[in-house]
């Protein structure tokens, strides 16, 4: 069983990429979804996020949502918005964000191989995000949502895909927030056998985002392939819906901090707590860390860097030495008493796509009592941790561009 297989993309007619390409499922709220897909019927929000086209309050969770989706891509198919390659295919994908730009293959991805860990997971995944995606899998007998996945070290590789982006692609729209998505069609089969030959030579493949995502398809995987008393192992639901990019091309932005309350003290005991751990200097001009260790912190209108004590950076351990465990363990557990970082109310997190403009805005508002700007993971870092079979530390990785659902499916038939 090859690590990555082409398949039939189910994919926009020519032409209607821009009117169906949508956001990811999972970072738009139902109301947020609504007011995009507004006169936009052929948005695929429609079917990731099908709710919008039920009455408001309606349970998300709930199978009158899940069937919605399956009318949705049905009709969707039926009128011709949607059609399936006739032969399998890989596809090259290129992101374009402002001066960035990445370039990745769209490939089915052996479940097996995941389940074996070489393809490699950084996080810890929730039973009720996974039971969502099962749901969804199965009422639409099809993956939509890709998975981002990367690739180490492999200039043959990007060598082929810069090959198969060439010319003019097959499929190409900016989307609303401005990220261009083009998409080329490998049709032929010699590259196709060069590119999956190419790829079972590489030692690993690491996750970058959408691990609810990849867990859901091991479980549609088990299922079927229990339920399947000719399994063979070569049927679509053995293989999973990805976008494989180079890791070097993957850009990972700022994840910081915002946190409710400075746990009685004002801001001067908690700056000479600080001080403990970490070196601090008062910044005229907001703090972006420009090297791992090194934080920003907006407090009562002021910004000051912080530098932690070299002493209290672990050596040998990947996860123990990243920026927001540091972080965790030297000043928000110990200072702040903030220990549950994925359920304490007392801190938020906002993605870097949003700016320090975001942070100040949290504490001026009064909202925040104080904000942390870190530097952003690495990737070395990130496929660090995967190898070393361990997790990264909640709200570590803020990826983008962001992929596009609707660009390409995966069906399982």
């Amino acid at each position: 069983m090859p690590l990555i297989r082409p398949f039939a993309g189910l994919r926009p007619a020519a032409g209607r990429a821009a009117e169906v390409i949508a956001p990811p499922y999972d970072v738009l709220s139902s109301d947020e979804a609504r007011a995009r897909a507004a006169g936009k019927p052929w948005s695929f929000l429609h079917i990731s996020k099908p709710e919008i086209d039920l009455p408001r309050g309606t349970d998300v969770h709930s199978p009158q949502v899940y069937a919605k989706a399956a009318e949705n891509l049905g009709l969707m198919m039926r009128k011709g918005i949607l059609a399936r390659d006739p032969a399998p295919c890989y596809y090259a994908y290129r992101l374009v964000m402002g001066r960035h730009a990445q370039t990745g293959l769209v490939a089915a991805a052996s479940v097996a191989e995941y389940d074996s860990n070489r393809i490699r997971k950084h996080e810890h995944t929730q039973t009720e995000k996974e039971n969502d995606r099962v749901r969804q899998i199965d009422a639409l007998n099809a993956q939509t949502g890709p998975v981002m996945v990367a690739y180490p070290a492999a200039p043959e590789v990007d060598d082929m895909l810069a090959r198969c982006s060439a010319g003019a692609p097959d499929a190409d729209a900016i989307a609303d927030d401005g990220v261009r998505h083009s998409l080329w069609v490998v049709r032929d089969a010699g590259i196709q056998a060069r590119l999956t030959r190419a790829f079972d030579a590489l030692p690993a493949l690491y996750i970058a985002d959408g691990h609810h995502r990849s867990a859901s398809a091991s479980r549609i995987a088990a299922a079927r392939r229990d339920a399947n008393p000719r399994h063979t192992g070569e049927e679509y639901y053995n293989y999973f819906l990805t976008v494989i990019f180079p890791h070097h091309q993957l850009q990972i932005l700022d994840y910081n901090r915002v946190v409710a309350g400075l746990n009685g003290m004002d801001a001067g005991t908690f700056l000479a707590r600080a001080r403990e751990q970490f070196s601090v200097e008062a910044s005229p001009v907001p703090v972006k860390p420009t090297r791992p260790a090194e934080f920003g912190l907006y407090l009562s209108g002021q910004w000051y860097r912080l530098a932690i004590r070299r002493e209290l950076i672990p050596a040998n351990d990947p996860v123990a030495r990243h920026d927001a465990r540091l972080l965790s363990d030297q000043l928000l557990g110990p200072i702040l008493g903030i220990q549950d970082l994925r359920h304490d109310k007392r801190i938020d997190y906002v993605g870097g796509i949003r700016g320090l403009a975001e942070l100040e805005k949290r504490v001026n508002s009064g909202e925040m009592a104080a904000a942390f700007a870190l530097h952003p993971t690495r990737m070395d870092d990130l496929m660090a941790v995967a190898d070393a079979g361990k997790v990264m530390p909640t709200k570590s990785t803020w990826f983008e561009p962001k992929l596009a659902d609707g660009l390409v499916s995966h069906v399982l038939d």
